[in-house]
């Protein structure tokens, strides 16, 4: 099938432009589905996470990403035949709150009983690759999905890599680290304060 070949085409070469070094400290994650939550500084980042992933995760793993920018041409082509990413329209015209919780509703629908997902809590790019505040978007994940499993992610230099306003990538290098998994439980406070990327481990 092409979208497989595109697929392992495409890490290859995501790997090989931003020179990213992969530290996975997450151990033997074992059967479920889990989310991988990260930093967000460049559009390169779901690219490259996703492509770090050993090559069974990848299979089962959806990237989320926004709609009006991977929605039109080839970056659809890619988003939903390639990556089989879930597409989510930060544009609606219904209240914040409502589009919230039908942004999750999709999420949940996407991931079925065995696809995991990857997530970007802050909802937007950092400018100045400071982590900023998460988004509910996760937490409500969390308890739509009672024990799913929330695997932080660090992404390192890629605001670099591909600066913002920039198309082309930079030749330098990155690092992606996997860092140990928590199980998300109902009633939990939020994952901001205990999975944030660099909180308790460190990149």
């Amino acid at each position: 099938m092409i979208e497989r070949w595109l697929a392992s085409a495409i890490a290859w070469l995501a790997r090989l432009v931003t020179g990213a070094t992969v530290e996975w400290r997450a151990g033997d994650l074992g059967p479920g589905q889990r989310v991988f939550i990260a930093n967000h500084s460049s559009h390169a980042d779901f690219v490259v996470l996703w492509s770090s992933l050993p090559r069974e995760l990848r299979r089962s793993t959806r990237p989320v990403a926004a709609r009006d920018y991977w929605g039109r041409g080839l970056a659809r082509y890619l988003a939903e035949r390639v990556f089989r990413a879930v597409l989510i329209d930060r544009r609606r015209s219904c209240p914040a709150a409502a589009g919230a919780r039908t942004a999750v509703e999709e999420m949940v629908g996407a991931m079925g009983a065995t696809d995991s997902l990857v997530l970007f809590p802050e909802g937007t790019r950092s400018l100045d690759g400071r982590l900023g505040e998460f988004r509910p978007g996760l937490y409500r994940l969390c308890l739509a999905k009672p024990g799913l499993q929330v695997v932080p992610v660090r992404l390192v230099n890629l605001n670099r890599v591909l600066p913002r306003g920039e198309v082309l990538p930079v030749p330098l290098l990155g690092r992606v680290v996997f860092g140990p998994p928590s199980s998300s439980r109902r009633g939990s406070r939020r994952p901001a304060s205990w999975i944030a990327p660099g909180g308790r481990w460190r990149a």
